[in-house]
């Protein structure tokens, strides 16, 4: 009995072995990497991941937000910042976007500067934003 017992203590240390020698290292999966571009509506409590430069208004549209009022859907120009009627209000991360166009400098004139139309916003970073402000 005495052999039966040494070669299993001896078959311990070499199985012990191997187990350590391959560590297991334990992670939390991440939904999306920490910085990743997304944009948060309030209104709608809904968050879009976006590819980094993507257009504002386009991923809002995809995702089934709505950022036109009645005539703004009647009128609006299809996202060449023409009519003014994508207007959003950021409410965090005004630094992940673009800066302002002069299109949007001349339709926004009278409105607070974090005003912007959501056609002629490129998304860099999160954000987020209110629909029809």
């Amino acid at each position: 009995m005495s052999n039966l017992q040494s070669s299993e203590t001896e078959s311990l240390p070499t199985e012990g072995t191997a187990v350590e020698e391959t560590p297991v290292i334990m992670e939390k999966p991440q939904t999306k990497p920490a910085g990743s571009p997304s944009i948060k509506f309030l209104k709608e409590d809904k968050e879009v991941v976006a590819a980094s430069g993507a257009n504002l208004r386009l991923r809002a549209l995809e995702n089934g937000i709505d950022l036109y009022t009645f005539m703004g859907k009647m009128m609006n120009c299809g996202g060449y910042g023409q009519c003014g009627t994508c207007v959003i209000e950021v409410v965090e991360g005004m630094e992940n976007l673009s800066p302002r166009t002069d299109v949007e400098n001349r339709k926004l004139k009278k409105k607070p500067d974090n005003y912007r139309l959501a056609c002629q916003t490129l998304v860099n970073g999160p954000v987020t934003v209110n629909t029809k402000p």
